[in-house]
C-alpha cells in the first residue's frame, strides 16, 4: 500500500510537472506573414514555426491560442495565455504592462501605401490597425487617423476611398502591393518604429522569459533565425 500511494504521487508530481511545461502560445492568426490562418484552418506563419521551435529547444510543449488583437495585452494579463507571439513590437508603452523577451526580429521599417505615390500621408486620412504603433504615429502626426480592428480592413479603407493611405509593418504591406497589380503602391518615407519584435509575457514569469531568450539566443547564434526570417520575409529583410 505504502508503495501504491508513493507511486501515486510520484505520478502527481510527474503530471505537475508536465503541465508546468504547457506553455500557452497567444497570437492574432490574422497578420500574415508573421501569423496567419492557412487553408486548411490551421495557424500558420513565420512565429508559429518560430514559436515551435523555441519551445522545443526550451523543453517546453507549445499550446496555440488565437486571440483578437485589441484584447491580446489583457487577456496575456488575465492569463488566458502565457505569452504574445504575435507581431508586437517593443515598446516603452506596453513594457509598462507587460515584459519581454529580447528581440526575434530586428527593428524594421514600417511604411505607407496608398493608391496614388502622391498620397497626403501627413495631412490627409490614414488607416492604421487599433492599438498599435503605427496607430500611435498617425494619431501625433497630423493625419487623420482611422482605425480598424485587422490589418485586412485597414487595407481595404485604401481601396474603397474610405482613407487616403494605411500605414503598417513594411513586412505585412510588401506582399500587397505586389500582388495588386499596380492598384497599391508606396508612398511618402519608411518610418522606423519600435524595439523590433519580441514575445510579450507577463512580468512575474520571470524563469520563462529566461528559457525563452536563451532559445532565441541559440537560434541567432546557429544562423536558424536569419535563416527563418529570410524564408517567410525575403532575402531583403533585416538580420541579425
Amino acid at each position: 500500500m505504502k508503495k501504491l500511494i508513493l507511486s501515486t504521487a510520484a505520478l502527481a508530481l510527474t503530471a505537475g510537472l508536465a503541465m508546468a511545461d504547457t506553455v500557452r502560445m497567444g497570437t492574432e492568426g490574422a497578420y500574415p506573414p508573421y501569423n496567419f490562418i492557412n487553408d486548411a484552418g490551421n495557424l500558420d506563419g513565420f512565429e508559429i514555426v518560430l514559436g515551435n521551435e523555441l519551445c522545443k529547444r526550451a523543453g517546453l510543449t507549445c499550446e496555440w491560442v488565437k486571440n483578437d488583437w485589441d484584447s491580446i495585452i489583457p487577456n496575456l494579463v488575465s492569463g488566458n495565455y502565457d505569452t504574445i507571439i504575435a507581431g508586437m513590437s517593443i515598446t516603452d508603452e506596453r513594457d509598462e504592462v507587460i515584459d519581454f523577451t529580447q528581440n526575434y526580429i530586428p527593428p524594421a521599417a514600417s511604411a505607407y501605401v496608398g493608391t496614388s505615390a502622391d498620397a497626403d500621408v501627413m495631412g490627409g486620412v490614414v488607416a492604421a490597425q487599433t492599438a498599435t504603433i503605427q496607430a500611435g504615429y498617425v494619431a501625433e502626426s497630423g493625419a487623420a487617423l482611422i482605425e480598424f480592428a485587422t490589418p485586412e480592413e485597414t487595407v481595404a479603407a485604401v481601396r474603397n476611398g474610405e482613407a487616403d493611405a494605411v500605414f503598417a509593418d513594411k513586412d505585412y504591406l510588401a506582399p500587397l502591393v505586389d500582388e495588386s497589380g499596380g492598384e497599391l503602391v508606396w508612398a511618402g518615407e519608411d518610418v522606423p518604429l519600435g524595439g523590433g519584435v519580441g514575445m510579450g509575457l507577463r512580468e512575474s514569469d520571470t524563469e520563462l522569459k529566461e528559457k525563452f531568450n536563451a532559445a532565441i539566443d541559440s537560434m541567432k547564434a546557429d544562423g536558424t533565425l536569419n535563416a527563418l526570417i529570410v524564408e517567410w520575409f525575403g532575402p531583403d529583410a533585416a538580420t541579425y
